[in-house]
């Protein structure tokens, strides 16, 4: 995007703006205006052709006043310090909006796993998380998916883990990471859960405006697990993709796109253009046709200015992190387009990591019927506490989602206090 956008310090304003509305001493926003460590690693992998590459990789660790470290490993040719250190900080205000015990962190590291085998990509995160050694464990900081990574990735970081500890330990460690695949401990309903997630919220947004889901005309950027997930929901109980976007181009369908055939069309093209049934269409396009609810679910900074001015929809739904530029949120607010932010709309990830978390800590292996159930009352209560809070404050939903989970850490630093 044209528009500046320096990720940090956009969450940072939020954070502040959030601490003068709940009149949050100064001593506590002095500890929450940093993250607790930030660790930057270089480390050797052998490709498949013989030759040494250096990789260097992140892992930044916001806060743990509330529990242990959680938040994904994103692999990404563009990934810097900067942006995880915002992806840390957003996972702080989630896990504590959602009330979840858990702390914020994030990382990566800067590669573009498309050009990798599935060899490298193993090597890779063997060797990432060697380097990265006790800086992660299940009860100090627990990695999960993220752009670029799945339960594949998750299930060789664990593996890792578990064969570099004690034999006592190792089903312990289990837990070190979730998002893992099922038969690896994984839990069921953890790969849609993002998506399901940002569904509930949609529906959310629909009851307030006593709409039903059903004929809503929904457009997606993104079309990656959260996206496809979303869509695939939402069209489940009705609604209609009437657009989609990702890396490879934008198509339209003004009778509704089939998110389980375009899911298909994904793995096998590797992006959305040359659907049958859809016509393709430019970026401006995308962003102007006639719909009710857009769901960002790419990467940060997408919605800019233009991208503001140009929507027609009803409300935005932030499916990724840090989508919309504040400039561009502005104007949103200008037109009455109401945004439900990341930080409750996306959280459906880290809740279903937390119940996977659970199930093996417990030893422990549940239903999806009983994830989806929680994760639906988890997603429906954020929701209502966050629309509450905003109509009972006189402020944008993103700001009352900020107040709830910056309050959270309130009375834990003011009772504990700062040792030594």
């Amino acid at each position: 995007m044209s528009e500046s956008f320096e990720f940090f310090r956009v969450v940072s304003d939020y954070v502040e703006k959030a601490s003068d509305l709940i009149e949050l001493p100064n001593d506590v926003r002095v500890v929450l205006s940093l993250p607790k460590t930030e660790l930057i690693v270089h480390f050797p992998v052998r490709m498949d052709d013989g030759v040494l590459r250096s990789f260097t990789g992140y892992r930044i660790q916001h806060n743990n006043i509330l529990g242990p470290y959680k938040g994904g490993m994103r692999y990404h040719p563009d990934i810097r310090l900067e942006e995880v250190r915002a992806l840390a900080a957003l996972m702080t205000w989630k896990c504590a909006l959602l009330e979840i015990p858990f702390g914020g962190a994030k990382g990566g590291v800067q590669c573009d796993p498309a050009l990798h085998s599935e060899g490298e990509r193993m090597r890779i995160t063997r060797r990432f998380t060697h380097q990265l050694g006790q800086d992660i464990g299940p009860d100090h900081d627990i990695p999960a998916p993220d752009v670029g990574t799945g339960p594949a990735e998750m299930a060789w970081m664990m593996d890792t883990f578990m064969n570099s500890g004690g034999v006592a330990q190792r089903n312990a460690n289990r837990a070190v990471v979730t998002g893992k695949p099922i038969s690896c401990g994984g839990s069921q309903g953890r790969v849609k859960a993002t998506g399901q997630g940002v569904a509930h919220c949609v529906e959310g947004w629909a009851a307030g405006k006593t709409r039903p889901v059903r004929g809503l005309r929904v457009l997606v950027q993104g079309f990656g697990n959260v996206g496809s997930h979303a869509a695939l929901v939402l069209h489940g109980q009705g609604a209609v993709i009437v657009g989609v976007s990702d890396h490879s181009g934008s198509i339209a369908s003004s009778e509704g796109l089939d998110p389980a055939a375009l899911m298909a069309h994904v793995r096998s093209r590797g992006g959305v253009v040359g659907f049958d049934g859809a016509e393709a269409c430019s970026r401006a396009e995308f962003f102007g046709l006639p719909a009710d609810v857009f769901i960002p679910a790419a990467l940060e900074n997408q919605v800019g200015v233009d991208e503001a001015r140009t929507l027609t929809v009803s409300v935005v739904v932030e499916g990724a992190n840090g989508p919309t530029n504040p400039a561009a949120e502005k104007i949103l607010e200008e037109r009455g387009i109401d945004i439900v932010p990341d930080i409750l709309a996306n959280a459906g990830g880290v809740t279903v990591s937390y119940y996977e978390w659970l199930q093996n800590k417990r030893n422990e292996r549940w239903t999806l019927e009983d994830v989806d159930a929680k994760l639906e009352t988890a997603m429906k209560r954020a929701y209502r506490r966050v629309r509450d809070a905003a109509r009972d404050r006189g402020c944008s939903m993103r700001l009352a989602a900020y107040a709830l989970a910056v309050d959270a850490l309130r009375e834990p630093y003011l009772l504990r206090g700062i040792f030594p």
